[in-house]
């Protein structure tokens, strides 16, 4: 079989193939920002599903930080495409005072710890987050930038556990022109 091409759209085949070590799951909570990483993670996702007779309960989470003024309409945006895929879909916020420094790492902070807690309340095992390929290798040039020793400089892990929960990252592999591409072909 030959090596797909940057652009290629994600197969059905290539998509059991990326969820195939989640199926037997008991719950699968999607990290959704609306993006088109995200989106594809759902729309994927919800096709992988479909093509099991047994597989996890789906869960979209939108985490809307208070941030941005079209936050609101994007995970309006995300739980519209949810009902249509048959994918619960819930929109949390991140309340509270937002920190003048270090936003972004708080902001971070406070999405995994919401996405956790919905992972808690709906008996999932596993958060899937819409991590690709082009994701990987900012997070090395990042850490190179920042003088990180040899642990820093690990590449993100396609699973890791996040007390008790899985945080998996099904697309490491992927660049995200291909999961554009798929969004693009679904329409």
């Amino acid at each position: 079989m030959s090596k797909p091409n940057e652009s290629q759209v994600i197969t059905a085949a290539e998509a059991r193939a990326l969820f195939a070590d989640w199926k037997a799951a008991p719950a699968v909570v999607l990290a959704v920002s609306g993006g088109p990483d995200s989106m594809a993670l759902m729309w994927l996702a919800a096709r992988w599903r479909r093509a099991l007779t047994k597989g996890p309960r789906l869960l979209a989470i939108t985490v809307d930080h208070g941030l941005r003024k079209e936050a609101a309409r994007e995970a309006r945006a995300v739980k519209q495409l949810a009902g249509a895929l048959d994918i619960e879909h819930r929109t949390l916020r991140w309340r509270g005072e937002k920190p003048t420094t270090g936003l972004p790492s708080a902001a971070r902070d406070a999405r995994y710890r919401l996405l956790l807690r919905a992972a808690s309340n709906h008996g999932a095992s596993h958060i899937f987050t819409a991590h690709t390929r082009d994701d990987q290798a900012e997070t090395v040039i990042m850490r190179l930038s920042r003088g990180s020793g040899i642990a820093g400089l690990a590449a993100m892990a396609r699973q890791s556990d996040r007390g008790g929960v899985i945080l998996a990252r099904p697309f490491l592999d992927v660049p995200k022109s291909r999961l554009v591409a798929t969004l693009a072909k679904a329409g």
